[in-house]
């Protein structure tokens, strides 16, 4: 690695508010359980950011206008994420109100068999995470309806939600149009598509393992009966004018996504065109949100299921709580906590206790296992310190380029241990962007689907077992393999 020109601080002392914030934010979720988003965990970060500072400031005497720099510097990164989250949220207002979800579960209770539920709620995510190159769309469209269709089938949201999550990320690691993976592939200065095939060595191996996993349990899970589901089905009928016509609205969001639109705008429109499907097919629910009969309450219906908490009275406690909507409104305790979560990220950047933390680390590799065991480690605290998966992707392959290089390892084995590790790991941590936004927006939280989301803590087992048993592992000064040839 390049020599420092700045002094860092012990690893021991850096990793003080790495613990500290872990022991805060548990604190809080032990405190206020699902409650924790509403300011506990947002407590936790910025207690933890102020020691960061303090210790930095008695360790390495950090400056108060570097850690300014630095915080710049991240919402800058993140600022179009914050957009997005706002959009989704109204997306998944007018999906749900127009009747585009609700059509979506009353078609998938029928077609999904209950004994296959869990294996092809993986599968249906990763497809359309392949297709979209987006966790976060694929969670917010298909993901919402795949939850609906798990719960009316009676399967715990820890089950479903790993299911969902585990294709989404799937997706998100291999498609071309995923920003993480052109980012992961471009730090490091891998050619896209060699870095896509490279991943399929370590990825293919821990999506099988996921698969299996989630046949055997949906296999031995024992489900409600087709009375309940047949309920399901009457109720969703008799609340929303379940037209096939309502079909047009994902369709045209894949048209607008195979266009290759960015995220932002595809998600904007397909918002818009799921607000006109409202007003087309769902009038009455908008007359009855917008509390009134006129064309002005109508509207009002629009804009209040696009911002604001909706409910509709379907007659069924449970099914009360599937259509229900949050909009932007439900996703400002998660902006909240990303900005948060910056905060601190900029503090353990300004004072330079990541960087020691990972410098710790490197002094004892001594071979390929070793050195890929330490980009994911890294990886995973990065993740844990700096609360988002493009920060901790960008620093990663920052810190271990030069190492990569020196060693002659192949600039494609750091690309994909980053993938494995930074990406796929994101979602399982309460205060990283990712598992604030996938939590929020499936309203399950991350605790309770961490457990289920195999694919996510396969995948950076898989990189180091793969590395130890060095498979396909080639140093620069050996002739370069053709692509064709993986």
């Amino acid at each position: 690695m390049t020599q420092q020109t700045h002094k860092l601080p012990h690893p021991f002392v850096a990793l003080v508010p790495v613990l500290l914030l872990v022991i805060l934010v548990g604190a809080a979720v032990w405190l206020y359980g699902a409650d924790a988003l509403n300011g506990g965990s947002q407590m936790a970060l910025l207690l933890a950011t102020a020691a960061c500072l303090l210790i930095g400031k008695l360790a390495v005497n950090a400056h108060w206008h570097s850690f300014e720099k630095s915080f710049h510097k991240n919402i800058k990164n993140i600022s179009t994420a914050l957009i997005i989250l706002l959009i989704i949220g109204a997306l998944s207002g007018t999906w749900m109100i127009s009747g585009v979800v609700p059509l979506f579960i009353s078609y998938g209770i029928q077609l999904i068999r209950p004994e296959f539920f869990l294996l092809s709620a993986a599968l249906i995510s990763a497809l359309v995470s392949v297709i979209t190159g987006s966790s976060w769309t694929t969670v917010a469209t298909i993901g919402v309806a795949l939850l609906g269709i798990g719960r009316a089938q009676g399967f715990d949201d820890g089950w479903i939600a790993g299911a969902i999550i585990s294709g989404a990320y799937f997706g998100d690691k291999m498609s071309p149009l995923s920003d993480t993976t052109i980012l992961a592939s471009s730090i490091s200065g891998t050619p896209l598509f060699t870095h896509i095939k490279y991943l399929w060595i370590t990825t293919i191996p821990s999506m099988i393992i996921t698969l299996i996993v989630f046949a055997v349990a949906g296999l031995s899970y024992i489900t409600v009966s087709s009375d309940e589901i047949a309920l399901y089905q009457q109720v969703l009928a008799a609340r929303f004018n379940l037209s096939p016509w309502l079909l047009l609205v994902p369709a045209i969001t894949v048209l607008l996504i195979s266009r290759r639109y960015p995220p932002l705008i595809t998600l904007f429109l397909a918002m818009l065109v799921g607000a006109v499907a409202a007003i087309i097919f769902q009038w009455k629910n908008l007359l009855e949100i917008g509390n009134g009969e006129s064309i002005i309450h109508g509207v009002k219906g629009v804009v209040m299921s696009c911002t604001e908490s909706t409910k509709l009275e379907a007659g069924n406690v449970e099914i009360n709580s599937l259509i229900a909507t949050r909009g932007m409104q439900g996703m400002l305790n998660t902006i909240w906590l990303i900005i948060c979560a910056t905060c601190f990220g900029a503090a353990m950047s300004a004072t330079h206790m990541l960087e020691s933390i990972t410098n710790a680390l490197t002094r004892y590799i001594h071979s390929t296992v070793g050195l890929v065991s330490s980009t994911v480690a890294t990886g995973v605290l990065a993740n844990l310190s700096m609360g988002d998966q493009y920060l901790s992707l960008i620093l990663t392959g920052n810190m271990f380029k030069d190492l990569y290089a020196k060693r002659e390892n192949e600039s494609r084995l750091l690309s994909r241990s980053m993938e494995d590790s930074v990406t796929i790991t994101s979602v399982l941590i309460p205060w990283n962007s990712c598992g604030m936004t996938q939590s929020t927006v499936l309203g399950v939280s991350t605790l309770t689907y961490f457990p289920y989301a195999i694919f996510n803590y396969v995948s950076p087992l898989m990189s180091i077992a793969v590395a130890a048993i060095g498979y396909k592992i080639f140093k620069r000064t050996e002739p370069i393999v053709k692509e064709d040839e993986l």
